[in-house]
């Protein structure tokens, strides 16, 4: 390990980063040392200039992979190698506001029952059922379900933040069943050849794109359409905005508010549409 990649970990962990943001920012300083050949603190502002050109126009990263690779970049010339500033002035690709085809309960409900291993069709349904990101799901711990209070606790998500989360009655009960046919002792899914290990990411997508493709459902997206589905159900069923936004953990109220686009009753509640149009003006 270079002492330039262990003084950028060690800056990162005394920030408390989360071990997924470090991985992400840690792997994107990697690929801009590889695609000059040279360790980042030999490289000029115009460098890095062409670099984030290359990764625009040439590898075609979209507007959030750009601002990754910023992100992680900026950390480690200002917070790191303590440049004064960052004098590079760079493009980014506009952010397209769009969600994946959402999911109608009927959809969900075929593509969860289309899992023939039980251990899948319950991963499926508490992303579903909780509105969990995969990389939430995949780790879920035995301890995190308080089955007295029926809610689930979700430690460090996006952002390093930790969240309660609602559990229905009808899924607690599917999760305690789950529980007592398989007993996991640590991870709620955990990885079929090691249980102190939990099931991958990558799986949990593979188990997603399977059980859609066996359902029949051809909608775009993978399984954080999941996500989105329980988001807008859950205010197609009346849920305040603001309380649908601490359960999927933004940490901004506008990131929620993508969904009341697919809420038909709201686009004719004047609060709603008011909330709509200044989101759509903070975006343009």
């Amino acid at each position: 390990m270079t002492p330039l990649r262990q003084t950028m970990i060690d800056a990162m962990q005394q920030r408390g980063f989360a071990v997924r943001t470090q991985q992400t920012y840690l792997a994107a300083v990697k690929d801009l040392a590889r695609y000059f050949h040279r360790s980042p603190d030999q490289l000029t502002p115009d460098e890095i200039h062409a670099y984030f050109r290359y990764l625009a126009l040439e590898r075609h990263l979209s507007g959030a992979s750009c601002r990754l690779y910023l992100n992680a970049i900026h950390f480690l010339y200002l917070q790191v190698l303590h440049w004064s500033e960052f004098p590079v002035d760079i493009v980014i690709p506009k952010r397209a506001q769009r969600i994946p085809e959402l999911l109608t309960r009927k959809e969900v409900a075929q593509i969860i029952l289309a899992c023939t291993n039980p251990k899948h069709k319950m991963l499926l349904t508490l992303c579903y059922g909780c509105g969990l990101r995969v990389s939430e799901v995949v780790e879920v711990q035995v301890k995190q379900i308080d089955g007295e209070r029926a809610l689930l606790h979700v430690e460090q998500g996006k952002g390093g933040k930790d969240r309660v989360v609602i559990i229905a009655p009808s899924l607690l009960k599917q999760l305690r069943e789950y529980w007592q046919q398989f007993r996991t002792p640590i991870w709620l899914f955990p990885h079929a050849q090691d249980y102190q290990r939990h099931i991958s990411i990558s799986a949990a997508q593979r188990i997603f794109c399977k059980a859609k493709q066996l359902s029949g459902v051809e909608k775009i997206g993978g399984i954080h359409s999941l996500r989105h589905a329980y988001a807008t159900h859950q205010l197609e069923q009346g849920l305040p905005i603001h309380q649908l936004q601490k359960l999927l953990g933004h940490g901004n109220v506008r990131s929620t508010m993508r969904y009341l686009h697919w809420v038909p009753n709201a686009q004719n509640d004047n609060h709603y549409a008011d909330l709509v149009a200044r989101l759509e003006v903070t975006h343009d």
